[in-house]
């Protein structure tokens, strides 16, 4: 049986932080706000990107999510999705994971145009063997829903697959659909945040990524 990896995207592979900041920014001030110029968003990272406008617009007393997020897709798609940077040592992993033999696919909460076009740009796509993520229809927004949708699209056995993620909804997502969650520390998650979800086990720094997960997949 061949072992596969799904590997979250933000806080996992790439710091995106000032992208995501620039397009949440920019949806702000489409719906005639002015952002706080200390604003700080990295605490919402991780969950749809709904969940993550409502939040900032309650500040503004304002609920047209619905505009907000297609204001924040419209200036992503322009430049947002460049400013993300792969963390030191994630290439050097995803290489060791192919060679060791693992099936590498991404599930992320983005949308699947946004992360395709970000791992085209950092020539990460030849990874992987599937890159999925959130789609128009909404069905997949959920770290849960989109996990059972990678299983069924490839024929994954749960058992031998493994989630890699940040966040707590990584973590809670894998356990959901009956595979095991290896936490990583250096996204936007705490430690704690992470332990309290339950994950089987946590990595400390990109360069011991690959040999963490080898170690968890017994190869």
């Amino acid at each position: 049986m061949t072992f596969s990896v799904l590997l979250d995207l933000d806080g996992t592979l790439i710091y995106s932080y000032p992208g995501i900041l620039a397009s949440c920014q920019a949806a702000l001030r489409a719906l005639g706000h002015e952002p706080d110029e200390d604003l700080d968003i990295r605490r919402f990272i991780g969950p749809p990107l709904e969940e993550i406008l409502q939040a900032l617009l309650q500040s503004y007393g304002d609920d047209r999510v619905g505009d907000a997020v297609a204001a924040y897709r419209h200036h992503y798609g322009e430049s947002g999705y460049r400013g993300s940077v792969p963390y030191p040592g994630i290439g050097e992993a995803l290489a060791e994971m192919k060679r060791a033999g693992l099936r590498v696919y991404l599930a992320t909460s983005k949308r699947a145009v946004f992360a395709q076009r970000i791992l085209d740009h950092l020539a990460f796509a030849p990874y992987f063997d599937g890159i999925h993520g959130s789609v128009p229809s909404g069905e997949l927004d959920h770290k849960p829903e989109l996990l059972a949708h990678v299983i069924a699209q490839h024929g994954l056995s749960p058992s031998h697959c493994l989630m890699v993620g940040d966040r707590r909804h990584d973590i809670a997502g894998a356990h959901a659909v009956g595979m095991r969650g290896l936490g990583v520390l250096w996204g936007y998650g705490s430690r704690d945040e992470l332990e309290t979800a339950g994950a089987d086990q946590l990595v400390e720094s990109p360069e011991d990524l690959a040999c963490s997960i080898r170690a968890m997949l017994e190869l």
